[in-house]
């Protein structure tokens, strides 16, 4: 059997985090399918004994497919052992790094009618070079009122990989229900 991470994202941060979950998991001798959500089929859920969906925050929401996503699959998502994790540039700060201190991971939780067994909160990356003018211009001001970096020649990754990691080996202790 094998874990299935599915991931939502705009600039491919998230999609790194669940490339790395995925390495790690493999290391732990635990196969796994690393899907973008937006691209997804019909799922073979038969095949899967753990998912893990991950999604990344832009201008204070997650993608629309996201919660589409949810409410399609709440079903297939409540029989197998799940896991969720957010991507936000919230998070580069250590005090909004988990599912009760990040206000976009909490909404979302507690408007979701699927409640995964495990979450985690990432902090992105802020990618200047690859925006374009209105999102650079848009997300300078934002870390400019934040406190953040505003020097837009610059890329900045912010995650904690030592965290994506220690969420691998909780996604891999999950077991089915």
């Amino acid at each position: 059997m094998k874990t299935l991470i599915l991931f939502s994202t705009r600039d491919g941060q998230t999609r790194e985090i669940a490339s790395y979950i995925a390495s790690e998991l493999k290391e732990l001798g635990v196969e796994s399918d690393v899907v973008n959500l937006h691209r997804n089929g019909n799922i073979g859920w038969d095949n899967y004994d753990r998912v893990v969906i991950g999604a990344s925050i832009r201008y204070g929401h997650f993608h629309a497919s996201v919660d589409t996503f949810v409410k399609k699959h709440q079903q297939a998502l409540s029989s197998i052992p799940s896991a969720f994790f957010s991507v936000n540039l919230v998070a580069r700060k250590a005090e909004k790094r988990s599912p009760q201190t990040n206000s976009y991971t909490r909404k979302f939780l507690l408007n979701s009618p699927w409640q995964p067994d495990r979450c985690a909160v990432f902090a992105g990356a802020l990618r200047y070079p690859r925006y374009g003018w209105l999102d650079r211009a848009m997300i300078r001001l934002i870390m400019k009122m934040t406190g953040g970096e505003t020097d837009t020649s610059k890329e900045v990754v912010y995650t904690d990989w030592q965290q994506v990691a220690r969420f691998a080996h909780e996604v891999a202790q999950l077991s089915a229900r």
